[in-house]
Formats: C-alpha cells, structure tokens, sequence
C-alpha cells in the first residue's frame, strides 16, 4: 500500500555569497621619448721628427810672444846668439844684419823697426796687444 509522500518543513541554509568577477581593460598611452646621439671620436697624433745636422768648426787663437825682451835666454844654435839662424851674429835674424837684429835698419833694437827703443814694436814694457786675455 502506498501512503503518499510526506513533505517536511524546509531547512534554510545560510547564503553563500559567490562574488562575479568581471574585467574591462583601458589604455592609457605613456610617451616616453629617447633620442640617441652617436658621437663619433677622431684622434689626430701629432708625430714630432726633429732630424739632425751635424756641422764641425774650428777655434783658432793667436798668441803673440815678445822674442825681443832683453830677459829672452839664448837657446843654443840656430836660435841663440851665435849660430848662422836667429842669433845677433849670423847673416840672417842676427844682430847686425839688415833683417831681425838688433842695430840693423830691420826689426832690431836701435833701428826704425821692430827693436826696443826705435818707433817699432820694441817699446819698454807691456804692449797693449801682450798678456792674458780678459
């Protein structure tokens, strides 16, 4: 036998929240500029050349030496008093010939020459032209 169905009162839960998602996408531009400088470099290299000459030149000095002064040492033959060369007695630079001696009219001491009390270069003392250069 069949009695029907019975229905009880309702159980109510409690609500159950379900949260909808739901999305939209906007755009908002962002501008952010660059700029790009290319530099480019150059090196100059300054090369120096120092080339080199040579040269020579020569130094030449004068002395001039008073042979005539009175203290002069005679110095043997040739040179000295008596020999045939430079000496006072000998033909030649002697003293009484006509070249370099002494009372000869040449470089002697007495004539007008180069001898020590005539007008020449033979004058007491220092020269001007004698002894150490400044």
């Amino acid at each position: 036998m069949f009695l029907g169905t019975n229905v009880t009162p309702p159980v109510i839960h409690p609500t159950t929240n379900l949260v909808n998602h739901t999305f939209s996408s906007t755009v908002v531009p962002h501008i952010h500029p660059v700029h790009t400088t290319t530099v480019n470099h150059h090196m100059f290299q300054h090369k120096h050349f120092c080339p080199q000459s040579a040269s020579c030149c020569e130094d030449v000095c004068n002395q001039h030496i008073n042979c005539c002064s009175p203290c002069a040492a005679p110095m043997g033959p040739g040179f000295g008093p008596v020999g045939p060369g430079f000496g006072p007695v000998g033909p030649g630079f002697g003293a009484p010939g006509p070249g370099f001696g002494a009372p000869g009219p040449g470089f002697g001491a007495p004539g007008p020459g180069f001898g020590a009390p005539g007008p020449g270069f033979g004058m007491p003392g220092p020269t001007p032209f004698m002894g150490p250069r400044p």
